[in-house]
């Protein structure tokens, strides 16, 4: 098989969460730890951070990453989903895995993927940890892909574990109280590895402290000790939380015999578009009409997006949206303008909600808008009837995003 045989091949043969859902989720490790020992487990081969969390997980994972290399250490990242590419999941120092590689590995290890009927997550963490390994990077940056305790990278025993913040999002999974969704991300707080919680909230704070003392833990709540002011290239509001918990994550690492200068600190956070290629976060397609992206999708994720964009210049705001069918739009749309004109799709993937269901519903609520057969149909009615002082943004899915980009 080429690359494209082999990505087809491990889309349509393996469950995989963000295109099946619920089928695709799995209630232990068995299988991750079940490979670990099959590729002779190299997730012990390598240095790790850690990173969970509703929200910003993705981009504090891009931080961390661009600061490291400013301080000039090889490293990895894995984070997921990926928008164009499959190879977006793993790079090393801004690059992408290597095509060769993802062919070898599928090769290598096909009979036992079929044996032992691997998800598409469990595969491609097991593909993260052992290119890491023989690409003898000095640390990894793995974000979470669902929860944090039945997480397939929840196998690695990293220098420091993150959490970013608790918010509403696959609560099928993961329970539909704070204390709950908390519980299952504190799952990865290790024995005697530092931990550094991103928002401080009252729901959560009992929880995180009582799981770190249990574990000898030491625990550090970011927004209560970056008191710094620091800029970043990634320009959504939002970013400010994520930052903080980055530099904190940062300072803990360095007493773990990493050395990272402020100036690397500064550098980095100046820079990780450039040093990691992330894309999505707010970002800005075209003027003129000005075209903003963003994937954030949950209600805690859009009441940050959407507040920012109604800080915008504009005469009239168009705005691309889609979603998943799983989705609790209800807790959503009271987050959304009114007085925008709407463009409904469905993400091109099997979980995507019909966008004709989602018109009803959102004129059910007194908005206005149209459907469209596609992602790209409704950006380009959109285009047609913007002027150029008017505004377009796209989001409400990742899928959504990826297909326009």
């Amino acid at each position: 098989m080429n690359y494209q045989d082999t990505v087809n091949w491990m889309f349509k043969q393996l469950p995989m969460y963000q295109n099946q859902g619920k089928i695709a989720f799995k209630k232990d490790l068995s299988n991750s730890l079940l490979l670990a020992e099959q590729l002779n487990n190299p997730q012990c081969n390598f240095k790790s951070i850690h990173v969970a969390g509703t929200n910003g997980k993705g981009s504090t994972s891009h931080m961390l990453a661009s600061i490291l290399q400013e301080a000039g250490y090889k490293v990895g990242l894995y984070t997921s989903p990926h928008l164009k590419d499959f190879r977006e999941r793993i790079k090393i120092n801004g690059n992408q895995i290597s095509k060769q590689f993802v062919i070898g590995f599928i090769k290598r290890n096909l009979s036992f993927f079929k044996a032992h009927s691997l998800s598409f997550f469990e595969m491609t963490v097991g593909m993260a940890f052992d290119y890491f390994s023989k690409q003898e990077v000095d640390i990894a940056i793995i974000e979470v892909g669902l929860g944090g305790r039945l997480d397939s990278t929840n196998i690695i025993v990293p220098e420091v574990s993150v959490i970013t913040n608790i918010g509403f999002d696959h609560i099928q999974f993961l329970g539909n109280t704070y204390a709950a969704i908390s519980k299952e991300k504190a799952g990865i707080i290790k024995p005697n590895i530092p931990v550094v919680i991103g928002e401080t909230q009252n729901e959560t704070k009992s929880v995180f402290m009582n799981i770190s003392e249990a574990n000898d833990a030491k625990i550090y709540f970011a927004d209560q000790c970056v008191n710094q002011s620091y800029q970043t290239d990634l320009k959504g509001n939002y970013q400010k939380h994520n930052i903080k918990t980055a530099v904190q994550t940062i300072r803990v690492l360095s007493q773990r015999k990493f050395y990272i200068s402020e100036d690397h600190i500064i550098e980095g956070l100046n820079n990780v578009v450039k040093n990691t290629q992330l894309k999505g976060r707010w970002q800005i397609l075209q003027e003129h009409p000005k075209i903003i992206c963003d994937t954030a999708h949950n209600k805690e994720g859009l009441s940050y997006t959407i507040s920012q964009l109604l800080e915008e210049d504009y005469e009239k705001l168009h705005i691309v949206f889609g979603a998943v069918n799983d989705k609790d739009i209800d807790t959503i749309l009271p987050l959304l303008p009114k007085n925008a004109i709407y463009y409904f799709c469905k993400p091109n993937v099997s979980r995507g909600l019909e966008a004709k269901e989602l018109q009803s519903k959102f004129i059910e609520n007194g908005f206005y808008g149209y459907s469209y057969n596609s992602t790209i149909m409704a950006l380009t009615a959109a285009k047609e009837q913007a002027t150029s002082k008017d505004l377009i943004y796209v989001g409400g899915s990742t899928f959504i995003v990826a297909e326009i980009i």
